[in-house]
């Protein structure tokens, strides 16, 4: 069932107390990742919350472009990190790897998954995935104009309670649907909303032994890195940038090398 943000009729919670700070960003209280298919107006989203101003650079030893910036809302302080568009998180490219990474490793407290309503089998693939290495997610439904013109019609709520998330339907070129994005993901970082994604499904006995075991000498070298689950499935599945990451000790330091500064 849904959760109601049990704030979102206080008078400080109305759109006119977002402000939006670009790349002024001296306080964080919760860093939030912007993920998504390529041309699905991720980008768009990004500059509605941030106020048309970014900060870019390039990721830690990549040629890959990082943008960040920020907004205030219900006096707490959002840095938001627009990740790379992707298709995957199965790391076949610098993009991929590098999206996979922020979200496994940087600790975002909300990753908003920003998908195309008009081909939303496509981009599902994507939120899935990342459901498999965070529950605190929202899915921003964009371009449901386009979505309509094409006749196409989405149970945004059956959607929401199949996935165990919001789903926020918006049209970001138009700014409709920003306000009631930005209360939950306000909901999602504050913990008033709890997130509950299905469990992956139930693997055969023998692939749950060895990644007990591989999860067990991984927290022997790596204490300190979350979502070890996740690791060692994919190294089961033969993932050779995760696999790098073991024998080099870098996995390691990618916590650190990928929380924003």
């Amino acid at each position: 069932m849904k959760q109601e943000n049990p704030c979102a009729d206080c008078p400080m919670h109305h759109k006119e107390h977002l402000i939006r700070m670009g790349i002024a960003m001296d306080k964080v209280d919760y860093v939030i990742a912007l993920a998504g298919n390529p041309n699905t107006g991720k980008s768009t989203v990004f500059n509605n919350l941030t106020g048309l101003r970014q900060h870019t650079g390039n990721w830690p030893g990549k040629t890959v472009t990082r943008a960040e910036g920020g907004y205030a809302y219900g006096e707490k302080y959002y840095k938001l990190v627009d990740l790379p568009g992707t298709y995957s998180l199965l790391s076949t490219s610098t993009e991929e790897e590098v999206a996979r990474d922020f979200i496994l490793f940087g600790r975002p407290e909300v990753t908003v998954i920003v998908a195309d309503a008009t081909r939303l089998e496509r981009n599902l693939n994507l939120a899935l995935q990342i459901l498999q290495i965070t529950p605190r997610a929202i899915l921003c439904l964009n371009l449901m104009d386009e979505a309509k013109r094409n006749g196409i019609e989405i149970d945004v709520r059956s959607l929401s309670r199949d996935l165990g998330i919001p789903v926020v339907p918006t049209v970001a070129r138009s700014k409709k649907g920003m306000d009631e994005l930005i209360r939950m993901i306000e909901a999602v970082a504050t913990g008033a909303y709890v997130c509950k994604p299905p469990r992956m499904q139930k693997l055969p006995a023998h692939v749950t032994h060895a990644m007990q075991k591989l999860v067990t000498k991984l927290k022997e070298r790596f204490p300190d890195v979350e979502n070890l689950d996740w690791v060692a499935l994919r190294l089961l599945e033969g993932d050779e940038s995760i696999a790098e990451a073991v024998r080099s000790g870098s996995l390691g330091i990618l916590g650190q090398t990928f929380i924003p500064a």
